[in-house]
């Protein structure tokens, strides 16, 4: 691992983290949950807050694509996503949804204040972010797209939103 660069465990857990953290909103699929793990992992975010109906670990589906990163990020499980981001909203982050709506600012047009923690929120496969946790958001980001079916699945979607802010939030100013 030393020779890749990687961190163990221990040296993840005291590595200094980007202040941004995922917010899941009732999201259905395991796998999914597991990616979302490995890419707070890969970018070192604070924290995942699973809410809702989002399964949690541990899970052999859930392991099989955080390939142990659910024993590195700090995670936590909330029932209601609205009472987790009026939290987060309240001790200072910066709320952005992931979301197709109108009105929404697409990704790479999105331009944050510097060095201000970040609460990215994802939504369900089918049904989104629901309507009362966009309501609190002060960003509503759309990643671009240009095929024929105009949506990605939610965990590489995540990890498109989260390098786009990592890269100019943080690395910009390191």
């Amino acid at each position: 691992m030393e020779q890749l660069g990687r961190k163990s465990v221990t040296d993840f857990k005291a590595a200094p983290k980007h202040k941004m953290v995922l917010v899941v909103d009732n999201v259905r699929s395991m796998h999914n949950v597991g990616s979302f793990f490995r890419t707070a992992d890969s970018f070192l975010l604070e924290a995942i807050y699973l809410c809702g109906f989002t399964p949690v670990p541990p899970h052999r589906d859930i392991q099989k694509t955080a390939l142990g990163a659910t024993e590195t990020v700090t995670w936590h499980h909330a029932a209601n996503t609205v009472e987790v981001v009026q939290q987060l909203r309240q001790n200072g982050y910066t709320l952005v949804a992931l979301e197709q709506v109108k009105d929404s600012t697409l990704l790479n047009q999105l331009h944050l204040p510097a060095a201000q923690p970040i609460a990215l929120i994802v939504g369900n496969e089918v049904d989104g972010v629901q309507q009362a946790v966009l309501e609190l958001c002060q960003v509503v980001a759309e990643i671009p797209q240009f095929g024929s079916k105009h949506s990605l699945n939610v965990s590489v979607a995540a990890g498109i939103a989260i390098w786009h802010i990592v890269q100019q939030q943080f690395l910009a100013h390191e």
